[in-house]
């Protein structure tokens, strides 16, 4: 009965050290997706995490230019606040830089902390909101209906788990433009999101290449909303696989159909111009291109592997 009573003690005790004074609320999110984590962020990545980034250094005082790519100079800013902080000052924002940069909002607030906010529920829920900084009605609600959808409890209150879910929260590859079209060659529809790194690097790539002349980049399955299983894509589920399309000499592979590296209607140096531009806008990012043409193997710019003469498929770290 002693030895219970201890282990009753014990157990307590624990508990309320851990969720009680000894370890801060955000070292236990309740996350609503189960795979829901902060996203890693380094020099070379793109897109609306490190927009969000930038305007959360801002907040705490850091001077960077708000343009979404991790340069030298954020990544500066990112060494500069870890060092404030703490941290490992290793110019890598993780989950222990997020979870410091993360400064709760709700309405009322005004900063750069509610334009990170108000941009990544732009680009990631549609949200519509003006990135102006004042976190008004129209924040609120966009908000409770973000937290509703991640069923974390719609407060209106942005904190840790509300931060992590939203940065961790895929985004819909922006086909608005004219640099891209979508395709759904498996019947996937609605396949088409992805981390918001791997899309912006994607974007940029697809914008450089369009003033090629070369026409649209054709974009097949990457993976569903919450990722997860998507057919005929096993390794299509967390967020960081991309299919694209080679390109035609005609310039029609939007339109025209697709085509395999053997045919007589591929352009190899337009294709290889692709794959270059690429790697050029998520420098240290790409971890491979599946892709059998083999004299773009011989360069080192794809890889060989079954079933991909057809289709590149852009592996990103």
């Amino acid at each position: 009965m002693r030895r219970l009573v201890r282990i009753i003690t014990l157990f307590t005790a624990t508990a309320a050290l851990l969720f009680g004074l000894g370890v801060p609320a955000h070292a236990f999110p309740q996350a609503a997706f189960p795979q829901a984590a902060f996203p890693l962020a380094s020099s070379g990545s793109r897109g609306s995490d490190v927009v969000a980034l930038q305007h959360l250094l801002a907040a705490h005082g850091r001077t960077v230019t708000v343009d979404g790519v991790f340069s030298s100079g954020t990544q500066s800013a990112v060494v500069g606040f870890q060092q404030s902080k703490g941290l490992a000052a290793d110019g890598i924002v993780g989950p222990a830089t997020w979870g410091a940069l993360a400064i709760t909002v709700r309405q009322g607030d005004n900063g750069p902390a509610v334009k990170a906010l108000q941009s990544l529920l732009n680009a990631k829920r549609g949200a519509g909101l003006s990135v102006d900084g004042a976190f008004g009605a129209a924040s609120d609600s966009a908000v409770r209906t973000f937290q509703s959808h991640a069923g974390i409890g719609a407060d209106g209150v942005v904190g840790p788990t509300t931060w992590q879910n939203l940065l961790w929260h895929y985004e819909n590859i922006n086909f608005g433009g004219s640099s891209m079209c979508a395709q759904s060659p498996d019947g996937n529809a609605g396949a088409h999101w992805a981390t918001a790194g791997a899309v912006g690097q994607l974007e940029a790539a697809a914008a450089t290449f369009a003033t090629t002349g070369n026409g649209k980049l054709p974009v097949g399955d990457a993976g569903f909303e919450h990722g997860g299983s998507i057919p005929g894509h096993g390794s299509h589920q967390v967020g960081m696989d991309i299919d694209v399309w080679p390109i035609r000499t005609d310039s029609a592979q939007c339109t025209a159909g697709r085509i395999t590296w053997q045919s007589s209607t591929y352009d190899r140096a337009a294709t290889r111009r692709l794959v270059q531009e690429i790697r050029a806008k998520a420098p240290g990012h790409v971890q491979l291109i599946f892709f059998n043409d083999p004299q773009l193997i011989a360069e080192g710019l794809t890889t060989s592997y079954p079933n991909h003469d057809n289709h590149l498929h852009i592996r990103y770290k």
